[in-house]
C-alpha cells in the first residue's frame, strides 16, 4: 500500500504499465489551482461588502449585488431560483480556458440546423434561449475543452450543484463516448465531483454534484474530453447552486433536541461529532467536545475493525490509485482529497454482483445508547447494496439496508443499537455490475463500550456458492432463471417468486421491492397507521420519515430494475399528502437505456390534505427501467406523505388492451387503438380546446393537441403510436383532420414502422396552416408478412402555436389523388411518363441541378419535383411528362394551383394540360427563364367527371438548366385573380417566408370565433360574421426573436398602373402603440414602402387603396413591425383585391368608411327588426285573405306526413340537416 500523497507504479491486466490516473486532470488545471486561484476574478459589488463576502452564496448587500458574476447570478428571472446561471444575461463569469481549438462559447440553438445539435435551450425551451456549448473542428487526437468559474469563497456541507447538459453530434460510438466532468480546485487539490455515464442517449440530462463542506476559496471546472475524429457537441445550461451558503450568524431559539453552534444557529444534537462541519464554524466537531467518540478514517489502517479475508473483500485505497472509471469515488470523505483513504469493494463480474464483502467491529457490551455514523458511496450500478447488521452469538440482525445507485457522493448514515447482549457490528457490501461500494469515517458514540468478557461472538458463516451460475438468480423454490426474467411482469419461477418483490405490494409483508435511495434529511420507510380516524391508508404503508443524510433534498425510493413493458403499462397507487404549496409528491421513470428521467405524475401541496388513488401511465419501455417515487414535505410542521396498495396493470409486453386494433377514432371516449409514447416530456394531450379552438367532430368534443410551448416541454418530438398491427395484404387509406396553428409552429409527420425495417414518412406538413381544420390522407401500403405500427409525430422545430388531430378514419383501398402535395413525404401518386424522368429531391441530397430551397419549407432540406433540362439529360425537343392520379369532380369549378421554378438561361418550357374523358387540353405554358424564384400559377378546371393534370417539360438544348414543381393544391371553386383573396377558402398563395432573419414568424388564418390563444376581430370583413375568415398576426410575439412579420404575395408581372385595395383591422392598446403596418413592393431593384399605418386601438375594419407601379416583376409584402417592445395587440387583413389592368384612379371613388364590430351589430339588429315588421304585415294580410276564402277547403294532409328530418347531407367538414316542410304549413 502506498503512503498518502505518493502514487506508486500501477500495473494493468497483462502486466502493462498503466498511465498515472491523475493524468485525466489537465496539468493546466493544477496550475490554475495553484497560481490563478488565489488571485481570483474581479467581481464588482455596488455595496461595501468585504472581499471575503463576495460569491459566498449569501446576500450581504440589500440588492444581493455581491452575488453576481460568481459562476451564477443572484437569481434567474425565468426559473425563479436564486444563485443560478441560465446564461440568458451573459456567461455569469464562466471563462473558456481551453488550450486548443476545442473550446467553449456562449450560443443559441438554430432551427436551421435541426438534427445537428440542440433544438432549444433548457431554460426557455426555445431557440431564443442561451447556453454554453463546445465548438471545434474535427481533431485527429483526443481534445478537451475547459470552462472555469470565478472564485467562490466557501460552501456549506449541504451544498448541491445541479446543471443540465445536452450531448449530440455525428460520430458518437458505443465504444468511445465523450466524457463530461465537473471538477473542483481548492488549495493544491483538484478533485472530481461528477462525470457523465459511459453510455447515454442524446437529449437533455441533469447532473447533480455535492462538493461537501469547503472552508476556503475554490473554483469549478467543466471539461469535455472528445475522442479522436469525433464531432460531439455538448451544451450546458441552467447551473443552479442550492443550499450552498452558511447560515447567517444569529441567535435562534433551539428545540429540545437541538444544541447551539458558536455562530448562534441551532443544530440537531445527533449531528454533533459526526465528521461533518454542519455549523459552518467547526464548533460541532470540536476536538474537546468529540474526544469520547471513536473515529476511524482509514488514513493509517482499519483501526479496530476487521475485514474478512476472501473474495470479494473490503480493500483500503485512494482515488489516486483507483483511477477515474465511472462509479469509483473521486475523493475520500475525511479530507475531500484524491489522496485520502477509504474502504471499497468493486464488482469482479460483468454479469452482476459477485459476492459480499464483510467488515466487523470489536465486540461491544449490551447497550441502549450505542450509535454508528458512517459515510457510504453507492455508484455505478442499480443493484449494489450496503447492509448494516449486528451479530449476537452467531445470529445476524439486519438494521439498515441501502441499495441502488445514489450518485457520485458520500452519504451520511446513522444507526442506533439497542442490544441486550454482547454484539458486533457487521457491515456488508455487494457491488453490482460496473458498480462500487465504499465506506469512510466510521464514528462510534461513547455508548459503544468494548466488551471485557471473553465470550465469543462469531460471525455467521458466508453463504456458500448457490446453484445458479453468473447471470442467473434463484427462485424461492431453488430453481434458477436468467436475471433478465426477474421483474419482467411475467411469472417465470414456478412459485412466482421472481415477480413478488418488484414494486407491486400492500406493504403488509415488507417493502415489496421498493428501496430508499435518499441522500438527504428525508427518507422513505415502512410505517403503520396510528390515526384511527384516518381511513385513507390502512395497515402498513410507505411514508416519508426523517432521514440521516446531510443534504436538503426530496425523499426518493425506487423499484428494482423492471421491464420490458407494454404501451398500456400503468402503475396505480393510493396516496395521502398533507403539505404546504412548497411540498410535492411525484412519480418519475428512470430509463437506463437513454440515461434520462421523465416525470410521469406530479401533485403539488396546497395547505391541506389530499388523498385518493391515481393511475400513472408508464408506457412502452425497454429493459431496464425503474420507477422512482419522490416527496418533499416539512416534517417539523406536521406535514406528511405516504403511499399504499401499489399495483402494475397491463404491463407485460404481450398485453393488448381492448380496442387496440381500432385506428378509426374521434377521441370522444378515449384513445381507441392509439397511445402516447412516454419517452419524451413533449406529448399529445386529449383536450376540449382551452383557447386553441373547438374539435372537428361536433364543435364541442375532444381532440388531441400538442403544444410545443407547454411548461416543461423540452423533448424533440411527441409521438402518437398504434399498437402492433397484424400484416396488411391490401392498401388502405387513413384519413384524418389536422390543425397547424400559430406564428411559429413546426412539423407534423405520419410515419409507418414496419417490423424489422426503418420507418418511412407517409405524409408531412410544416408551418402554420391557420386555426382551421384541414383534411389529410395517406395510403398505408400492403405490408406482406410484416407486422407494423403507424405513428403521428409532432416535432418541436417551432415553439409558438399548437398542432391538433381529430376524426381519424381507416378505409379499404388506396386514397387516390392527393388534393394537397408538398412532396415532403413522397410524389403523392404523380407518375413520370417516358424515358426522361422527373426526380423527387431536396437540394441537400439531390443528384441533379435544382432550386437551392424548396417552396414548402424554404430550406435546402425541403423536397420538390425537378427535371434536368441540360442538353445531356433532356435534348432539345425531348419531353419529360408527369401525370397525376385522377381527381374527383366535387364542384362545377375547381382550382388547380401550383408553384414552379425555371432556372436562368435556357431552361426549356413547362406546359400544363388537363385531361378528362380522354380529351387533353393545354391550359398553360411558360418558357422564359425567370431566375431562382418560385412562381405561382393557377388554373380553373370545369370538370365533367374525374380529371387529371399533366406537367410536360420540353428541352431547349441549354446547359445546366432545370424546371421544378412544388406545392400542388386542388380546391373547390374558381380560382381568384392573382394576389386577390377573401380568405374564405384558403390563403390564395399569400405566404409568410421561412426567413431566419425574420425568425420565420407567420401570419395566421382563422375565423372570427373567439380563441384565447389566437385573438383577433370577432367578425371578418367579407361576411361580417364569426364564420368569415381573415389573416391575422399577434404582435405580442415580436421581440428579441424578430421584430417584424411578413405576408408575401406570389410574384407578379411588371405593373405600369395597377391598384391594391384591402381592409385592415388594428387592435393595439394606446400605451403600446409602437407598431406599424406597411405595404411594400419587393423586386430586383430593391424594396420600397408604398403605404403605412401606425398601430392604434381598434376602430373596426378600415379600407385602404394603394397605387402600385413596378418596372419589373415584383411581390407585394404586408409587414407588421415593432419599433420597440414589448408589444401587444393584433393586426388583421381581409378582402385583398389586386387590379393589374386598371389603376386606382379608374375605380369609382367610394369612401371606405370604418365599420366597427359594435356598429355592425347595430346594423344587423336594425335590419332584422325591419324584416320582422315587414314579414308580420305580409302574414297579417295573407291571413285576412285566407279567411275571406273560407277555411273549409283546408285539407288534413299534414296528419299523413311522416315526422322528423329528411335530406341529410354529409360533408367532410360538417353535417347539414334540412327539414322538410309539411304539407299545409304556412309559408
Amino acid at each position: 500500500m502506498s503512503p498518502a500523497g505518493h502514487v506508486s507504479s500501477v500495473t494493468c491486466s497483462g502486466h502493462t504499465p498503466c498511465p498515472d490516473p491523475r493524468g485525466v486532470f489537465n496539468p493546466i488545471v493544477s496550475l490554475v489551482a495553484r497560481t490563478i486561484l488565489p488571485r481570483g476574478s474581479v467581481v464588482t459589488s455596488s455595496c461595501s461588502s468585504s472581499a471575503r463576502q463576495l460569491c459566498d452564496f449569501v446576500c450581504n448587500c440589500s440588492n444581493c449585488s455581491d452575488e453576481n458574476q460568481c459562476g451564477y447570478l443572484r437569481g434567474s428571472a425565468v426559473l425563479g431560483t436564486p444563485f443560478t446561471c441560465d446564461f440568458e444575461e451573459g456567461n455569469c463569469g464562466w471563462q473558456d480556458v481551453s488550450t486548443s481549438t476545442y473550446r467553449w462559447a456562449r450560443g443559441r440553438a438554430s432551427l436551421a440546423l435541426w438534427g445537428r445539435g440542440p433544438h432549444s435551450d433548457h431554460t426557455l425551451g426555445t431557440d431564443l434561449g442561451w447556453f454554453m456549448l463546445t465548438v471545434s473542428p474535427t481533431a485527429k487526437t483526443t481534445a478537451t475543452a475547459w470552462l472555469r468559474s470565478p472564485v467562490m469563497r466557501e460552501a456549506a456541507a449541504t451544498c448541491e450543484i445541479r446543471a443540465w447538459y445536452h450531448l449530440s453530434g455525428s460520430g458518437l460510438s458505443q465504444t468511445e463516448w465523450p466524457v463530461l466532468r465537473l471538477t473542483m480546485a481548492y488549495g493544491d487539490e483538484v478533485v472530481g465531483l461528477w462525470q457523465s455515464p459511459e453510455r447515454g442517449g442524446e437529449g437533455w440530462h441533469q447532473l447533480v454534484a455535492y462538493p461537501g463542506r469547503i472552508v476556503q476559496q475554490f473554483q469549478l471546472f467543466f471539461s469535455l474530453t472528445q475522442p479522436p475524429s469525433r464531432e460531439a457537441e455538448l451544451v450546458l445550461d441552467d447551473i443552479v447552486f442550492r443550499n450552498c451558503g452558511l447560515q447567517e450568524p444569529r441567535q435562534q431559539v433551539c428545540r429540545p433536541e437541538e444544541s447551539r453552534c458558536d455562530r448562534g444557529s441551532c443544530l440537531a444534537q445527533h449531528r454533533f461529532c459526526d465528521g461533518t462541519d454542519d455549523c459552518g464554524d467547526g464548533s460541532d466537531e470540536n476536538a474537546t467536545l468529540c474526544k469520547s467518540f471513536t473515529f476511524c478514517s482509514f488514513e493509517q489502517n482499519l483501526c479496530s475493525w476487521e475485514a474478512e479475508v476472501g473474495q470479494p473483500a473490503w480493500e483500503r485505497n485512494t482515488s489516486l490509485n483507483l483511477g477515474t472509471a465511472y462509479g469509483i469515488p473521486t475523493r475520500d470523505h475525511s479530507n475531500n482529497s484524491r489522496a485520502g483513504f477509504f474502504l471499497h469493494v468493486r464488482s469482479t463480474s460483468a454479469a452482476g454482483a459477485s459476492g459480499t464483502a464483510r467488515l466487523s467491529s470489536p465486540a461491544f457490551q449490551a447497550t441502549n445508547s450505542c450509535s454508528l455514523v458512517l459515510y457510504y458511496h453507492l455508484h455505478g450500478s442499480a443493484t449494489s447494496s450496503l447492509n448494516i447488521s449486528y451479530v449476537t452469538g452467531s445470529t445476524k440482525h439486519l438494521v439498515r439496508e441501502r441499495m441502488g445507485d445514489l450518485g457520485s457522493c458520500w452519504v451520511r448514515e446513522r444507526v442506533d443499537f439497542n442490544v441486550t447482549g454482547i454484539f458486533k457490528v457487521l457491515i456488508e457490501g455487494a457491488a453490482g455490475s460496473a458498480g462500487t461500494v465504499a465506506i469512510d469515517d466510521l464514528i462510534l458514540s461513547p455508548g459503544c463500550v468494548r466488551a471485557q468478557e471473553k465470550l465469543s461472538t462469531t460471525l455467521p458463516s458466508r453463504a456458500g456458492a448457490g446453484p445458479c451460475t453468473a447471470g442467473e438468480v434463484a427462485c424461492d423454490s431453488g430453481d434458477c432463471i436468467s436475471a433478465e426474467l426477474v421483474c419482467d411482469f411475467a411469472e417465470t419461477c414456478a412459485d412466482g417468486s421472481d415477480e413478488k418483490r418488484c414494486g407491486a405490494t400492500t406493504f403488509e409483508m415488507g417493502a415489496g421491492g421498493w428501496h430508499d435511495v435518499s441522500v438527504g434529511q428525508l427518507r422513505w420507510g415502512l410505517q403503520r397507521g396510528t390515526e384511527p380516524t384516518d381511513n385513507s391508508l390502512t395497515g402498513a404503508f410507505l411514508a416519508v420519515q426523517a432521514g440521516e443524510g446531510q443534504m436538503v433534498a426530496a425523499a426518493k425510493a425506487r423499484t428494482p430494475v423492471l421491464g420490458p413493458s407494454s404501451p398500456a403499462c400503468a402503475m396505480e397507487m393510493s396516496y395521502r399528502m398533507r403539505s404546504s404549496p412548497q411540498g410535492f409528491l411525484a412519480v418519475s421513470v428512470m430509463d437506463h437505456t437513454t440515461g434520462t428521467t421523465h416525470l410521469a405524475w406530479h401533485m403539488q401541496g396546497h395547505d391541506g390534505t389530499a388523498k385518493g388513488r391515481v393511475r400513472v401511465p408508464l408506457g412502452e419501455r425497454t429493459r431496464p427501467f425503474q420507477v422512482e417515487l419522490l416527496a418533499l414535505v416539512n416534517l417539523q410542521d406536521s406535514e406528511s406523505a405516504a403511499i399504499d396498495n401499489v399495483t402494475f396493470l397491463q404491463c407485460h409486453p404481450s398485453v393488448v388492451p381492448p380496442g387496440a386494433m381500432e385506428l378509426s377514432c374521434n377521441f370522444e371516449r378515449g384513445m381507441c387503438g392509439w397511445y402516447q409514447d412516454r419517452s419524451s416530456d413533449f406529448g399529445w394531450v386529449r383536450s376540449t380546446g382551452q383557447g386553441q379552438g373547438s374539435d372537428h367532430t361536433t364543435g364541442s368534443g375532444y381532440f388531441l393537441a400538442a403544444d410545443p410551448s407547454a411548461p416543461g416541454s423540452r423533448g424533440q418530438r411527441a409521438q402518437l403510436v398504434t399498437y402492433p398491427q397484424e400484416p396488411a395484404t391490401t392498401p388502405r387509406c387513413l384519413s384524418f383532420w389536422y390543425r397547424l396553428a400559430g406564428p411559429q409552429i413546426g412539423t407534423l409527420n405520419l410515419k409507418l414502422r414496419l417490423e424489422g425495417a426503418e420507418e418511412m414518412v407517409l405524409w408531412t406538413q410544416r408551418g402554420t396552416h391557420g386555426s382551421i381544420w384541414h383534411r389529410g390522407r395517406a395510403t398505408l401500403p400492403a405490408t406482406g408478412q410484416q407486422r407494423y405500427r403507424v405513428a403521428f409525430e409532432a416535432l418541436r422545430d417551432g415553439f409558438l402555436g399548437d398542432m391538433a388531430l381529430d376524426d381519424l378514419a381507416l378505409t379499404v383501398g388506396p386514397c387516390g389523388a392527393e388534393l394537397s402535395c408538398s412532396f415532403e413525404a413522397d410524389a403523392c401518386g404523380l407518375v413520370a411518363i417516358g424515358q426522361r424522368t422527373w426526380l423527387r429531391q431536396s437540394n441537400g441530397t439531390g443528384t441533379t441541378a435544382g432550386p437551392p430551397a424548396d417552396h414548402s419549407t424554404g430550406t435546402a432540406t425541403g423536397h420538390y419535383m425537378v427535371v434536368s433540362t441540360d442538353r445531356g439529360s433532356l435534348p432539345a425537343g425531348d419531353m419529360a411528362a408527369l401525370i397525376s392520379q385522377p381527381y374527383q369532380s366535387s364542384m362545377p369549378a375547381q382550382c388547380l394551383a401550383f408553384w414552379y421554378q425555371l432556372s436562368a438561361g435556357t431552361p426549356g418550357s413547362l406546359g400544363v394540360s388537363v385531361e378528362q374523358s380522354g380529351v387533353r387540353r393545354k391550359v398553360m405554358s411558360v418558357s422564359a427563364g425567370e431566375g431562382y424564384a418560385w412562381h405561382r400559377s393557377h388554373v380553373t378546371v370545369l370538370p365533367d367527371g374525374d380529371w387529371q393534370v399533366i406537367f410536360e417539360v420540353v428541352g431547349a438544348g441549354g446547359d445546366h438548366g432545370y424546371i421544378a414543381l412544388d406545392d400542388l393544391h386542388v380546391s373547390d371553386g374558381a380560382c381568384p385573380e392573382p394576389a386577390s383573396c377573401d380568405f374564405e377558402r384558403d390563403m390564395c398563395g399569400w405566404t409568410s417566408p421561412s426567413d431566419p432573419r425574420l425568425h420565420s414568424f407567420a401570419w395566421g388564418w382563422k375565423s372570427g370565433g373567439p380563441l384565447t390563444k389566437y385573438p383577433g376581430p370577432e367578425q371578418d370583413h367579407t361576411l361580417g360574421t364569426r364564420n368569415g375568415h381573415y389573416v391575422h398576426f399577434d404582435t405580442s410575439v415580436l421581440g428579441p426573436g424578430g421584430t417584424s412579420a411578413w405576408l408575401e404575395s406570389q410574384h407578379l408581372p411588371a405593373a405600369a398602373d395597377s391598384c391594391l385595395r384591402f381592409w385592415y383591422h388594428m387592435d393595439i392598446p394606446e400605451h403600446l402603440s409602437c407598431g406599424e403596418l406597411r405595404v411594400m413592393l419587393h423586386s430586383v431593384a430593391g424594396q420600397r414602402t408604398v403605404w403605412s399605418m401606425v398601430g392604434h386601438q381598434s376602430r373596426g375594419w378600415q379600407g385602404a387603396v394603394v397605387p402600385v407601379r413596378s418596372p419589373s416583376e415584383f411581390q407585394i409584402i404586408f409587414e407588421i413591425t415593432a419599433r420597440r417592445w414589448p408589444m401587444e395587440g393584433t393586426v388583421a387583413l381581409d378582402d385583398i383585391v389586386y387590379s393589374a389592368r386598371e389603376g386606382c384612379h379608374s375605380i369609382l371613388e367610394v369612401p371606405m368608411e370604418e365599420k366597427s364590430s359594435s356598429s355592425l351589430v347595430v346594423e344587423v339588429a336594425l335590419g332584422l327588426l325591419l324584416a320582422i315588421i315587414i314579414l308580420a304585415l305580409v302574414a297579417a294580410g295573407g291571413r285576412y285573405w285566407l279567411k275571406q276564402r273560407g277555411l273549409a277547403s283546408r285539407t288534413l294532409a299534414e296528419s299523413n306526413t311522416p315526422q322528423g328530418f329528411d335530406n341529410i347531407t354529409f360533408r367532410d367538414d360538417k353535417v347539414i340537416i334540412s327539414s322538410v316542410p309539411k304539407e299545409g304549413d304556412e309559408d
